[in-house]
């Protein structure tokens, strides 16, 4: 009995048989240190929800974009790159520490994979998107992964966004980065991720490389 094509495909290729859409990888880095504890963790938890909902809704931005997430606190690799018509947002819980430059450079590792993977099977790839959100000061060594991030907004390789919850070394935030940090008014995250999803649903009806003007974050966001 012969196999047919796509049960002789690699496992690593195979995933792209059904769905050959151009891929933009989303990796988002959540903070969950104690100090998230109580509505921060609860609003970051509703938030994440209403994010999937969102990219949900728009069937192309559903085929383009993959979320992962790690979380720090301690770190954790909470999900791998997965469809964002796939996408189950997790339950976080408020944990340790916050070891910040830890989960930079474990996310970037991931990510690096993640785009090999794209690059290897043929499959066109959009700038990836990195999110980090955290509302405290780093309990780790975080001048690698500023070097790493600046080295990789340098050549494109991905676009990095800070935002700084209530409680946030936003002067941190600003070190990790060129790309100036954002400060959340309150504990607006449904507010922060719809600016996120209707950033991604934008970009996804571009085509990758092309320029793609971002919407203001007013709103939910403190300038």
């Amino acid at each position: 009995m012969t196999q047919n094509n796509f049960s002789q495909l690699p496992f690593h290729l195979a995933q792209f048989a059904d769905n050959p859409e151009p891929r933009c990888p989303v990796l988002l880095l959540l903070d969950n240190s104690a100090s998230m504890g109580g509505n921060k963790i609860q609003e970051l938890n509703t938030g994440l929800q209403h994010f999937k909902n969102d990219l949900a809704s728009d069937p192309l931005a559903a085929a383009r974009c993959e979320i992962a997430i790690v979380s720090f606190g301690p770190v954790r690799e909470v999900m791998d790159f997965t469809a964002a018509q796939d996408f189950v947002p997790p339950y976080l819980n408020a944990e340790e520490a916050t070891p910040l430059g830890a989960a930079v450079l474990h996310g970037l590792q991931m990510l690096q994979r993640r785009k090999d993977v794209i690059r290897n099977a043929g499959i066109g790839l959009y700038r990836p998107w990195i999110f980090l959100i955290t509302d405290g000061e780093p309990t780790d060594d975080w001048q690698q992964a500023a070097a790493e991030i600046k080295k990789g907004e340098a050549s494109k390789a991905f676009a990095f966004f800070s935002v700084g919850v209530q409680g946030a070394d936003i002067t941190v935030l600003k070190q990790l980065s060129t790309r100036e940090p954002l400060t959340l008014s309150g504990l607006k995250f449904r507010e922060l991720f719809q600016w996120l999803s209707a950033s991604l649903k934008s970009v996804s009806q571009s085509t990758p490389g092309d320029r793609v003007p971002l919407s203001s974050p007013a709103g939910w966001s403190e300038v």
